[in-house]
């Protein structure tokens, strides 16, 4: 973006944008049987903190979510739910005028729309990681993919947001049918119970984890095999569609 166009946005985003309230997105990444989550570094400043941005006022909260999903990942219709409110009056002071100014190159006053206190809609997402483009706004100069173990200090609250969204995403995968966008089209039962282990991070019961999947119809067994070596072919599965957006409807119950 154009120094004009920060300049516009620094100085009028409040006539376009909802002021005092945004939106955090933690987008969880799956790849090669590893948890990861995208993060931001800030311009000039040497900080890190999660990808997020503002509420347009004809905008749904789903739809700001959404659109900033799809400015960071280049990605569209993936797995995506709110969990929380994040409003400490203390959580964005740190966000100075000064480092405002050193991130974007515009000297503010102390009465622009960007100084004052934020609120913010945490939203988390799962997505395939080798799917994503990761992208950078005004405010970045870097995007990309940090290990779940290895996520450094974030600025404000991002790392108690952090912590929320893996808790929530842990909860709901026991109400909620994770998978379709993170597998092949057509999978064995070793990789989907891989799958969930990881995001779990725990183990589950090797019987017990597929019998409860097949149980619920989300999954179904296909006749072909994938051979992977001597004596080994497993039957392949993939995910019944209509089951599936059925339990993202209305919920599933899962106990493993």
């Amino acid at each position: 973006m154009e120094n004009k166009e920060t300049r516009e946005f620094i100085l009028n985003g409040y006539k376009e944008y909802l002021p005092h309230l945004s939106i955090d997105c933690v987008i969880f990444g799956y790849h090669e049987h590893q948890l990861k989550i995208l993060l931001i570094k800030l311009k000039n400043i040497n900080e890190t903190c999660l990808p997020g941005g503002y509420i347009k006022y004809d905008e749904t909260l789903q739809d700001a979510a959404n659109r900033i999903l799809k400015e960071r990942t280049g990605l569209d219709k993936i797995f995506l739910r709110q969990f929380e409110t994040f409003g400490d009056p203390e959580r964005t002071k740190m966000f100075t005028q000064e480092k405002i100014s050193a991130i974007t190159g515009i000297k503010l006053t102390k009465d622009n729309w960007m100084m004052g206190r934020f609120v913010s809609i945490g939203y988390y997402a799962i997505v395939e990681y080798s799917k994503v483009y990761p992208g950078v706004d005004i405010f970045s100069q870097e995007c990309s993919w940090f290990d779940i173990d290895e996520v450094p200090h974030l600025l404000f609250d991002h790392n108690e947001i952090t912590e929320h969204a893996l808790k929530t995403m842990r909860l709901q995968i026991y109400h909620q049918p994770i998978g379709y966008n993170l597998l092949p089209e057509k999978f064995t039962l070793p990789e989907i119970h891989t799958l969930y282990e990881t995001i779990l991070g725990k183990s589950l019961d090797r019987r017990n984890f597929p019998k409860k999947l097949l149980s619920l119809g989300i999954i179904k067994k296909l006749k072909e095999q994938r051979n992977i070596g001597a004596h080994r072919s497993p039957y392949l599965y993939k995910f019944d569609k209509r089951k599936y957006d059925e339990a993202l409807k209305n919920g599933i119950a899962l106990a493993f």
